[in-house]
């Protein structure tokens, strides 16, 4: 649904060659035109004879002319050199070289084809006419021969008669035309036939064999041209009621066509020539009958094709003078849009036209998404808003009296329906609601002047508003209406050719753009116009960096910026290139939608996003929750987006409509509804296009929760509130599903305490409750079952009171209805276990009639069920559902009769609080159920716990033996005295406790039982040297007067300890040393490059020899061996998950997880070494008391020397850029499969807590300051 939009039109009228010109060619290297004429070519090189065909030869430098005298002509365009290389004596009649300037065809005035090289070597001649149908001839096995064929009232007869051709059209010239496929691998040929005096059309390969031979066309024309990217071959047709463009295929066949806008006998087309991407054809037609001045009218029409329907796109008339007749037509050969023309005035035209869409400029809901297709004198409207109708169809169309050039849109809000549009003749057409206005061109503007029109609004007392449009491409021209049918005009001249026009709606900004990309804003005040450069906020001059066919302003960051897309895809706001892939674009609102060569379709928020961001976010791939980009299908073009609403309407290549509703739109529509307490359309839009529900409540929970009646109202459908609840999730979908790209209200917390889905349940309950409980009693039912513990028993209560009083409303739910929903949205077997949980039979016979239960499942147990006690019914009842803890509940209130049965169940069920909560204290039950749940608690190793029951309940003898197994030898004690033990067994046990926290190494609780409750002061007294509690064994020594123990135990004991304090002391700081030594070759090792050893360096004389791949090999020759057995490892073995986690550990030297087994190693000394403080501090008193102060003194020296050595060595092993060893290894002797190397040896991570270095205690004192 594009249209072809003249962008900018150079002239040139001070030719002054000789003679009149009779062709002309591009020459592509320099962009000029070169002319030929009967006497000149460009620098009035004499020639004699009429030219026939001109060609430009870039790889030769050359013009090629041939002459209707037979000669070929080769023009030297750098020497100026003129060679004749070649004549044909019977002279020619036309040239062709074909597409890759290898070959060169000339057809003979004796009508044969010569082939020659490009060095005009002669490959052959063959004859045009030959009665030989081509290589290509049709086979047929008399299926549908002409013989078998039924001829109607013809008779047999018919069968052998030829078929009447007509002769040539009166004013053909009778000349042959030679065409090329784009290829290169066909050329065809159109020559009059001298037996018939018709046209036929012959197809010949490339080397010049000929091919296949066109059917018999009556009225067949002389033009003839090859659509260069496909099969088609195009000519003319006369029919008798109509002129046709007809396309023969390559075997001769005819296939399509379309006919021609002119009345019969009107006009004679001259030539056919096709863009060099076979987009628009251009047809030269001249008027057979002459006009005012005795002579003929001419045009070009350029023609477009789009889902099988031509249209007749542009319509340039030339008048009926000579002088301004087209001589030589051409499109440019590089630029596909570009079209050269030169009249027989010498005068040259170059037209540069630019595909765009007229779509109408709203966005507001007024605005009916207008498209405008021209299709000659009929321009196609489709609106959008009503409808989607594929082209060639429209919603109506606007009938003219002369082919439409151009049309626009009004730019002004709520009148964006209205269009003007700019005729062929130079009338510009304004339609409103319902009226239209003619304005016919100033008679000061000469034909073609007027190139842009833009329809847009003006203040200043204007009552209607402006046309703008630039006359010859240098003057800005301004139309302003004052009433029905006047208006005023204002010029400015423009120093530059404008080559588009842009207007914003939102700002009212007007601004053009020059040819070479400069920008200007247009300033209209009242009925004066003025232009300025345009400037952005720092006032520098902004300017595009490349001429734009497609223009658009928009507001970005705050910012006002011209938006522009060239012909190479490339997209530019302002100055900056944002992306060089784009397709097509449309600004709309706030978003700027694009499509990409990528088959990609981006929306993008302009008021939160920079230029950078815009780079970055059309260069990054998207995320899978990324609301902006989604996939379109290959070569889409954006055609227009629906204001107000989230429907995108994109047409594929082959010309067909699609609608999508791009995820960005859709979001941001729902927003604004949601914003405007929209709630039916936005609910609505989101059932349709299956947007989760939840936004509804998360994007804003506040403002729901304080509109839930209106949203109730608004919704007004039971079933959309039942859609509503079923869908409800904790998911927060504003951050998850649709993360919005400010995040303004929408928050994950809503505005109580409580989970989500809770929340909007109750708050709707309890305002349809207050609404209509009848009407929306299905409602309420699913806002009790949807909650996150289900409230069936409640809902299915509610249908039992449905039953037992019905509602008498017409809008009322009766309780079978209602039943049958529950069914619906819970299995019915739990809905029936819950129904039997309300203990109501009734209910639970309701529900099981509507289920597909068999009586003969549920009827023996109900039966069974109504025999019961009603406490023991309800315990059976809650047992058969596994709800053991109301059965318990149950069963308890059914008498002591049944507590073997419920002591069983606590037992099974392992009810043991739950039970004793039931009972009093001081109950045999009571203690029954304590006894029963010590012994589960000793099974479970807590017997302290379990002891501290049975010694609760008076259970004091078990309570004693568990208190006795667990070594809690206070509370053992305590009810030892409680019995009261006899002191003989007192004795025996206060030694048994002794023994085991001996062996627990809690030498001063078991040197308590001892000299507290044994009375045994020489054990205990033993057990605390044993424990190295100096002090305490002294006061024990002094207390009982035994100071001989001092010299028989104490003194060795203390000699001892120290000896072994002084060793291990030793032992550490030897591993200490070794481990830090070894961490630091490690970490030497490992900071090299990989394949770089200190005996063979990157500067060693042999490296050259080494490939990278060697170098790799000699890299990871360290840890080859642990990484080939690691990659082993299954994680689906504990012990094969024991054993890596061993090798982690491994202190190993060459392990590839040396460094971290030795940074935990070290950690355990450090930590080891610090915790002697207390116990060094105690020794070294207890020595110094029994004048061992050499001792002491070493002793004191070797751990203050340790201690020195770990700090000092502190800052060595833990440095800062310890996590930098986990990174790859790179650097300048690094090669790139080294450092592949280093990514493929998977390291894991240190562990955090080798990481940091360990804290030490240094608060702590431990030295004496007696010793030296």
């Amino acid at each position: 649904m594009r249209n072809l939009s003249l962008l900018q039109r150079f002239k040139c009228v001070d030719l002054s060659f000789p003679g009149s010109p009779q062709c002309f060619t591009i020459r592509s290297e320099t962009g000029t035109v070169l002319v030929a004429s009967e006497l000149a070519i460009t620098e009035y090189t004499l020639i004699y004879g009429v030219v026939v065909a001109i060609q430009d030869l870039p790889d030769q430098e050359s013009v090629c002319v041939a002459t209707g005298s037979g000669d070929v002509i080769l023009y030297n365009l750098s020497t100026s050199q003129l060679e004749c290389v070649g004549s044909v004596e019977s002279g020619l009649t036309g040239m062709t070289w074909s597409p890759d300037q290898e070959l060169v065809t000339l057809t003979t005035g004796q009508e044969t084809i010569i082939m020659m090289t490009k060095d005009f070597e002669p490959i052959t001649e063959v004859e045009i006419n030959q009665d030989d149908f081509g290589e290509d001839k049709f086979i047929t096995v008399g299926w549908g021969k002409k013989e078998t064929q039924f001829h109607g009232s013809e008779g047999k007869q018919h069968r052998s008669a030829l078929p009447n051709q007509l002769p040539a059209l009166p004013w053909d010239d009778r000349k042959p035309r030679i065409t090329w496929r784009g290829d290169g691998q066909f050329f065809a040929v159109s020559v009059v036939c001298p037996q018939t005096g018709a046209r036929k059309v012959r197809i010949w390969n490339r080397e010049c064999v000929l091919q296949a031979t066109s059917e018999v066309v009556n009225g067949l024309g002389q033009p003839l041209c090859w659509k260069p990217s496909g099969s088609l071959i195009t000519s003319t047709q006369r029919h008798p009621n109509k002129h046709s463009v007809v396309f023969m295929e390559k075997n001769g066949l005819l296939h399509g066509d379309f006919t021609l806008p002119f009345g019969k006998e009107q006009v004679k087309v001259k030539e056919l020539l096709w863009n060099s991407d076979s987009t628009v054809l251009a047809v030269w037609m001249e008027d057979l009958k002459p006009g005012e001045n005795d002579h003929p009218n001419t045009y070009i029409q350029l023609w477009t094709v789009g889902n099988y329907h031509w249209y007749l796109k542009q319509s340039v008339h030339f008048g009926s003078e000579p002088l301004r007749a087209p001589a030589c037509v051409c499109w440019d050969p590089e630029k596909p849009l570009r079209l050269h023309l030169l009249t027989r005035g010498w005068a040259s035209y170059t037209y540069d036209w630019g595909w765009s869409t007229e779509r109408s400029h709203g966005t507001d809901c007024h605005d009916n998404a207008n498209v405008a297709v021209i299709d000659g004198d009929k321009i196609l409207v489709t609106t959008f808003r009503q409808c989607v109708i594929p082209p060639p169809m429209c919603a109506f169309e606007l009938q003219l009296p002369v082919p439409v050039n151009l049309v626009t849109f009004r730019s002004q809000a709520q009148r964006t329906n209205e269009l003007a549009a700019l005729t062929a003749d130079g009338h510009i057409y304004v339609y409103g609601q319902g009226e239209s206005r003619n304005l016919k061109r100033d008679s000061n503007i000469t034909l073609f002047r007027i190139s842009h029109l833009h329809f847009l609004y003006s203040g200043g007392g204007v009552e209607n508003g402006g046309v703008p449009g630039v006359s010859g491409f240098k003057v800005i021209s301004c139309l302003f209406f004052l009433n029905s049918w006047s208006f005023l005009r204002s010029d400015v001249p423009v120093d530059g050719f404008v080559i588009s026009l842009c207007h914003s709606l939102r700002n009212g900004t007007v601004a053009l753009q020059l040819d070479d990309g400069q920008i200007r804003k247009v300033h209209m005040d009242s009925s004066e116009l003025s232009l300025t450069e345009w400037k952005d906020s720092t006032g520098n001059t902004i300017n595009l960096p490349r001429p734009c066919v497609q223009t658009a302003l928009c507001t970005l960051s705050g910012e006002e910026h011209l938006i522009g897309l060239t012909e190479r895809s490339h997209l530019y706001i302002g100055d900056s290139l944002v992306a060089s892939n784009i397709s097509s674009f449309v600004v709309y609102d706030d978003f700027l939608l694009l499509t990409t060569h990528s088959h990609m379709c981006h929306c993008l928020n302009l008021s939160t996003l920079s230029i950078k961001g815009l780079q970055s976010a059309l260069s990054s791939d998207a995320n899978q929750n990324d609301e902006t980009v989604r996939k379109v299908e290959r070569g889409s073009r954006i055609v227009s987006v629906v204001p107000q609403d989230t429907r995108l309407i994109l047409q594929m290549p082959r010309g067909n409509l699609e609608t999508i509703h791009h995820q960005a739109l859709v979001l941001a529509q729902l927003r604004k509804w949601l914003d405007s307490l929209r709630f039916k359309d936005a609910f609505e839009c989101m059932r349709k296009l299956r947007i989760n529900l939840n936004l509804i409540y998360d994007h804003n929970p506040t403002v729901f929760l304080a509109n839930i009646e209106m949203f109730l109202k608004k919704i007004d459908s039971i079933n959309y509130i039942n859609l509503f609840l079923t869908e409800l999730k904790e998911e927060d979908t504003t951050t998850t599903m649709y993360p919005c790209p400010s995040h303004s209200v929408s928050s994950s917390a809503s505005g109580k305490g409580g989970k989500k889905v809770d929340i909007i349940c109750d708050a709707l309950r309890s305002t349809m409750e207050t609404l209509d409980p009848q009407k929306y009693c299905l409602c309420i039912l699913t806002s009790h079952v949807r909650k996150t513990t289900p409230e069936l028993e409640i809902a299915l209560q509610k249908v039992h009171e449905l039953r037992v009083n019905p509602p008498s409303g017409s809008s009322s739910v009766s309780a079978e209805e209602a039943l049958k929903y529950l069914l619906f949205l819970v299995n019915v077997n739990e809905l029936y276990e819950h129904s039997l949980g309300t203990y109501d039979f009734d209910l639970v016979l309701m529900v099981a009639e509507k289920s597909q239960k068999d009586p003969k499942e549920y009827l023996p147990f109900l039966n069974m069920l109504k025999t019961l006690e009603p406490n023991y019914q309800r315990y059976t009842i809650d047992k058969h559902l596994k709800r053991y803890r109301k059965a318990l509940h149950h069963l308890s209130e059914c008498g002591e009769e049944h507590f073997t049965e419920l002591l069983n169940l606590v037992k099974d069920q392992r009810l043991y609080s739950d039970a004793l909560e039931l009972y009093s204290s001081n109950s045999e039950q009571y203690k029954t159920l304590s006894v029963a749940y010590a012994e589960h608690l000793v099974e479970q190793q807590q017997a302290e716990q379990a002891g501290l029951l049975l010694w609760r309940c008076g259970e004091n003898a078990r309570a004693l033996q568990a208190f006795v197994s667990c070594t809690s030898w206070r509370n053992a004690l305590a009810v030892a005295t409680h019995i009261p033990l006899p002191p003989e067994q007192l004795t025996l046990l206060a030694r048994d406790l002794a023994e085991k926290l001996l062996e627990a190494r809690r030498h001063t609780q078991a040197a308590l039982c001892l000299e507290q409750y044994a009375k045994d002061c020489e054990e205990a007294i033993s057990a605390l040297i044993q424990g190295a509690a100096w002090e305490e064994a002294l006061r024990l020594i002094y207390l009982y007067n035994r100071q001989d123990i001092i010299e028989t135990d104490l003194k060795s004991a203390l000699l001892d300890a120290h000896s072994n304090q002084t060793s291990f002391l030793e032992s550490q700081k030897a591993l200490f040393i070794r481990h830090k030594n070894r961490l630091t070759v490690v970490r030497e090792l490992k900071a090299k490059p990989l394949g770089v050893s200190d005996e063979d360096g990157p500067d060693c004389a042999d490296a050259e020899l080494y490939s990278e791949a060697s170098s790799v090999m000699t890299g990871s020759h360290l840890g080859s061996k642990y990484s080939r057995s690691n990659s082993r490892i299954s994680s689906r073995s504990s012990k094969n998950r024991r054993k890596a986690e061993g090798k982690k550990q491994s202190l190993k030297e060459g392990s590839p997880f040396e460094d971290i087994a030795l940074l935990n190693t070290l950690t355990q000394i450090i930590i080891i070494v610090d915790k002697m403080r207390e116990e060094v501090h105690s020794l070294l008193k207890a020595l110094v008391l029994f004048q061992f102060d050499r001792a002491a003194s070493s002793l004191q020296r070797d751990y203050g020397e340790l201690l020195q050595l770990v700090e000092t060595a502190l800052p060595e092993i833990w440095t800062d850029n310890l996590q930098q060893g986990q990174t790859p290894l790179t650097g300048p002797n690094s090669t790139a499969n080294s450092i592949m190397a280093s990514f493929q040896q998977q390291r894991p991570a240190v562990p955090q807590n080798a990481l940091t270095a360990p804290k030490m205690r240094i608060a702590v004192k431990w030295k004496l300051s007696i010793l030296k």
